[in-house]
């Protein structure tokens, strides 16, 4: 793997018990050494089939998602040469097979890639929770887990905070600040591995021909090891690779917004722009940006006083009753 110039600032000592509250809001990645390590989870999976048993014994028959990987993919979550479709196979299947698999793959000299992503505990391992996550101090948190073999997941990003803390394996995290958009080559947004957008640039053999500004992104990013019982914090909207790099791998996150639950999801707005201002001539789409500065992005410390408090419905902020009522209203006018 070519790595990030720079190394993510690392923290030892942090206190599990506030550490959400305190990461909240930081604008750059951090690494917490041993955050967790006194997880039941973290002691039990030095020995996978002791924590394989733990896992088991909390399991109430939730079914999971999991990916499939062909061996040639080398554990890669990715699409196939043209982009026209994803190259794994998506499954519903219970976490006994999961785990069944993972330990039948790691038998085989090349395995394929068994990866379970993203199952909330609350949903599939409930009986876990209290012993092996972070307290939320408050914030409105989901916690979720991830179990597989060997991994690459490309860089992508989330629009919640995250907490993510290693129970079992070794993982290398390469991080982008939302500025280096541009340098990463994302793929298509309509088709996506995960849900989100992710870089188009193979981390272990760049091609500087095909993607040459990607040498800026590495300029400018961000690395890190973590090893069981570390845990890394990923600001919001930051762009992630994640290699997940021993035969039986174990990740709990956390994810939150520290924003109000009316609130809609910002890549509504990139979808609507998409559909409705992208190809508007050049002067208008000048105007709307405009616009969107004036009102969103950069409004004017006076931009607003004209118009008496009483009277500004919208543009003087939302709570959740007019929030429900605009989103009302952009339903009906979507419907049309």
């Amino acid at each position: 793997m070519t790595r990030a110039r720079n190394n993510i600032e690392e923290i030892e000592g942090a206190n599990a018990a506030d550490v959400l509250r305190a990461a909240n809001g930081n604008p750059e990645p951090l690494v917490f050494r041993g955050l967790c390590s006194h997880w039941p989870l973290v002691r039990l999976a030095e020995d996978p089939a002791e924590a394989e048993r733990y896992l088991l014994s909390h399991y109430e028959g939730a079914p999971v998602t999991a990916f499939l990987n062909e061996s040639e993919n080398d554990g890669r979550i990715f699409y196939n040469d043209d982009l026209s479709a994803l190259e794994f196979q998506q499954v519903r299947v219970s976490l006994d097979e999961v785990l069944s698999r993972i330990r039948q793959a790691n038998e085989l000299p090349d395995a394929p890639g068994v990866y379970m992503g993203s199952m909330a505990l609350d949903y599939c391992l409930p009986g876990i929770k209290t012993d092996n996550s972070l307290s939320a101090d408050g914030l409105p948190t989901s916690v979720r887990i991830w179990i597989g073999n060997r991994s690459k997941v490309a860089a992508h990003h989330d629009i919640m905070d995250n907490i993510a803390c290693v129970c079992a394996g070794t993982r290398q995290f390469t991080l982008f600040a939302p500025e280096q958009l541009a340098n990463l080559y994302l793929g298509p947004i309509d088709l996506t591995p995960a849900g989100q957008q992710v870089s188009l640039v193979d981390p272990e053999d760049p091609d500087f021909d095909r993607f040459p500004r990607y040498a800026e992104a590495l300029e400018q990013g961000q690395w890190a090891q973590l090893h069981p019982g570390d845990a890394i914090y990923i600001p919001s909207m930051w762009w992630h690779q994640v290699n997940a790099l021993a035969p039986f791998n174990i990740l709990i996150n956390h994810w939150w917004r520290d924003l109000p639950g009316w609130m809609g999801a910002p890549g509504d707005v990139l979808m609507h722009a998409l559909m409705n201002l992208r190809d508007l001539p050049k002067r208008q789409r000048d105007a709307w940006r405009l616009m969107l500065d004036h009102y969103v992005f950069d409004p004017p410390e006076d931009g607003l006083s004209h118009i008496p408090p009483q009277s500004r419905g919208v543009l003087g902020g939302l709570d959740e009753d007019s929030a429900r009522q605009w989103r009302m209203m952009l339903r009906n006018r979507l419907n049309r």
